[in-house]
């Protein structure tokens, strides 16, 4: 998530971690790709979307992880995040690569659930 952050910088990158359905256990990264190409705002592609919901159905997976960074602000999610948090059983995690953090990233994880935002501890582990 935080490499896929990086070369995305300066548009926001965005992503899964999908894993299997009820498990809460994130197994498979899925970089997205960014339909609006903008350092403001994200959106998955509608088509890529669908492809990767429906990848997700046909391996008993559900989005465990929903990711995106921001590039010039703290990870923490803006109203409109909030207001687009579509799976409730999803953490939603936010990835920091604004300037001022030089070649580190913040990384913080929440659960969004009508549009209230709770923060939740993160363990990273490297690759």
């Amino acid at each position: 998530m935080i490499a896929h952050a990086r070369r995305d910088h300066p548009d926001e990158a965005c992503g899964v971690i999908a894993g299997p359905e009820g498990s809460d256990r994130p197994e498979r990264l899925v970089e997205m790709l960014n339909a609006e190409r903008s350092p403001t705002f994200y959106r998955f592609d509608s088509g890529e979307q669908l492809r990767v919901w429906r990848g997700m159905d046909e391996r008993d997976e559900e989005p465990v992880v929903i990711y995106h960074s921001h590039t010039a602000t703290e990870a923490y999610p803006s109203r409109t995040d909030a207001r687009f948090a579509s799976e409730p059983n999803a953490h939603y995690v936010l990835i920091s690569t604004r300037d001022e953090l030089g070649p580190d990233a913040e990384v913080r994880s929440y659960r969004i659930v009508d549009a209230v935002i709770t923060e939740e501890p993160v363990h990273i582990e490297e690759d």
